[in-house]
């Protein structure tokens, strides 16, 4: 059973990622066991996941932040327990300690390991972020991001602040469903593929795969403001997490080097221009991006030396103001 990402080899050197455990879901239907309540759901995420920080960003995007509180872990995995080899996410020991992290507001938890344990004594997968809490009963109601997201977007909108905004709207899921699929398996998991690959064939075909979709998105980029038109959607929410990492981290720790970033106009500017807006930029963490990264996987990088560049400036002007939106 793997219980981290790097456990989650093939036989042929392929990078397979297994599926999230806990699958419930907050609803507002009648007789729901677990309600949108204002106060009641603890998100604990990492900045540096690329899955934890696209739930995130819903919380600042739709105006959560009142009734859903949230916890970062720190970057770099560490031992989860004394006894045990398991390296995972960890809290801090006090909230100044390491920036942008801090301790366990609810259970005083080590882990987030620990707090798997205390939803289920006999639980044996991976200790991942995200993972939405439920404080009153005491669980975790989901791990899985492309779910969370979507409660996030459509089942709190009687106490979000931005309620008005909908980023899985009727007229475009069929679009943005088709565009999550292939965005998904060449882009978001296809530089892990690149990346956690331990053969030679399976990484040059995770790397064609994924300069494949990039182009893809480069060309319909060219086109419009967002990836599914001209208005912000889920798709871009969840293309935006693994653009933002791409130079400062795939490119080098990944080996996704055949062409950076920044060598893409539209694209560049698109992160520039989602990066950009309203509540995003506090998503990012890149300390703990590449502290994380760099730091995390010594099978990779044994030495856990953390690039110096390129830091990027995604704050700087962008040209995306050329499509209506």
């Amino acid at each position: 059973m793997a219980r981290t990402a790097l456990d989650e080899m093939s036989n042929s050197g392929a990078f397979t990622r297994s599926p999230s455990t806990f699958r419930n879901i907050i609803s507002r239907e009648p007789g729901s066991p677990f309600l949108p309540e204002s106060g009641r759901y603890h998100l604990y995420i990492s900045y540096a996941c690329p899955w934890a920080s696209r739930c995130l960003s819903y919380i600042k995007l739709k105006g959560l932040e009142k009734a859903i509180s949230f916890t970062s872990v720190k970057p770099k995995w560490e031992r989860t327990k004394e006894d045990d080899a398991h390296m995972g996410w960890v809290f801090p020991a006090s909230d100044t300690e390491e920036a942008d992290a801090e301790t366990d507001p609810l259970h005083g938890a080590k882990s987030i390991r620990a707090l798997y344990e205390l939803a289920s004594s006999n639980y044996s997968g991976k200790y991942t972020v995200p993972v939405l809490w439920d404080k009153k009963l005491q669980t975790i109601v989901n791990n899985e991001s492309s779910e969370i997201i979507r409660m996030l977007n459509s089942e709190f909108n009687d106490i979000a602040e931005n309620a008005n905004l909908d980023l899985y709207p009727e007229h475009l899921r069929n679009q943005i469903d088709e565009v999550n699929e292939w965005t998904y398996d060449a882009i978001n998991n296809g530089v892990y593929r690149c990346g956690f690959a331990t053969k030679q064939e399976p990484y040059e075909e995770a790397v064609k795969k994924l300069y494949d979709a990039l182009d893809k998105c480069e060309e319909i980029l060219g086109k419009q403001r967002y990836i599914c038109g001209n208005s912000l959607t889920e798709a871009d929410v969840r293309l935006f997490v693994t653009l933002i990492r791409f130079d400062e981290v795939y490119a080098v720790h990944f080996k996704c080097n055949k062409k950076q970033l920044r060598e893409y106009p539209n694209l560049f500017n698109y992160t520039k221009d989602i990066f950009q807006f309203p509540g995003m930029s506090s998503t990012v963490s890149m300390a703990h991006i590449k502290k994380h990264y760099y730091g995390s996987h010594p099978t990779i990088n044994p030495y856990g030396i953390i690039p110096l560049g390129p830091n990027i400036d995604y704050s700087s002007p962008h040209d995306r103001n050329r499509f209506s939106s």
